[in-house]
């Protein structure tokens, strides 16, 4: 649904986090968003978990993860929450798998990942967990830029054109058939030893029916060159939320491509500019939790349409 421009979002606040964290792992639930592990103040993985009721706006200690753990996956499956891989208290990738029972308020180990593995993917589909990739899509030093697609039925993958320019810390979102890779760390090539990563605007979209790159002219980059953003579909718009860019600290601007009109438009700031942060889109909200302000933020804010504010 497309809606009228910026004055159609608005930014609700809520309750801070009782732990500052980032890279923190979240869900949502039967009315209550999830909030699971993470790195605290000292660096090291978390294994404190909260909730928030939404309802009541109050937030609630639950039992400690059985793995302290930073850059988990975690996905719905029945009534419970299972946590997936991430990084430990060594900095090593974790195999465990973890299952979150709200009703009893306790958690069970499940069958471990055939590989340990941060920074992994996870999706549900019929009562099968799927997980992919892992080592936040990096091969060496410099990040890839294959595109691949899994078909969930057929249980096949399908190798699709490569992005056009090698970035890291982009953002992704699909919208109307088409997936957008936006800005990111622009990446010199393997043999361009003069050139420095640098913040880029870049909009490439992606067209599901055709199988083809196309690469947005100039007049339809995005106002500010970002990485490490958050990124979500919302209201007919492709919005790109914080993130790091050429200042000395994270951003609070926020933009949204229109679909219908075919442009970038600035939407309301962040109350809290950050970066790193977790995100979860759950109905008319996309919510933005924790991540780095002047340290590990507490923060927990949502982008939400008007109506649904």
């Amino acid at each position: 649904m497309a809606t009228g421009g910026s004055r159609a979002f608005a930014w609700q606040v809520f309750p801070p986090m009782p732990t500052c964290r980032v890279y923190g792992t979240v869900a949502y639930q039967d009315g209550h968003l999830l909030v699971l592990g993470g790195c605290g103040r000292a660096g090291m993985p978390l294994d404190t978990a909260e909730t928030l009721d939404m309802a009541s706006h109050t937030w609630l200690a639950l039992a400690p993860l059985p793995t302290a753990r930073a850059g988990a996956a975690a996905v719905v499956l029945d009534k419970q929450v299972l946590v997936v891989g991430g990084v430990d208290e060594g900095q090593s990738p974790v195999a465990a798998v973890e299952a979150f029972l709200p009703e009893e308020g306790r958690w069970e180990r499940r069958a471990t990942l055939p590989q340990a593995a941060m920074g992994i993917a996870t999706v549900e589909r019929d009562g099968m967990v799927y997980a992919l990739g892992g080592m936040g899509g990096r091969q060496g030093k410099l990040p890839v830029t294959a595109f691949e697609a899994f078909d969930l039925e057929a249980r096949t993958w399908t190798r699709h054109p490569s992005l056009p320019s090698r970035r890291a810390f982009a953002g992704c979102a699909m919208a109307e058939g088409s997936v957008f890779s936006l800005g990111g760390l622009q990446q010199p090539g393997p043999h361009n030893f003069y050139s420095r990563p640098h913040f880029v605007n870049t909009v490439e979209m992606f067209d599901l029916e055709h199988g083809s790159w196309t690469k947005l002219p100039r007049g339809l980059r995005m106002r500010d060159k970002r990485a490490d953003f958050v990124v979500g579909s919302l209201g007919g718009h492709i919005v790109a939320i914080g993130g790091l860019g050429n200042q000395p600290c994270p951003l609070g601007s926020v933009e949204g491509f229109s679909l219908a009109r075919r442009r970038w438009e600035a939407l309301p700031v962040m109350p809290t500019a950050r970066c790193s942060c977790s995100s979860l889109q759950a109905g008319p909200r996309l919510f933005v939790i924790g991540g780095v302000a002047q340290g590990p933020s507490q923060a927990v804010e949502a982008l939400c349409l008007r109506d649904g504010v």
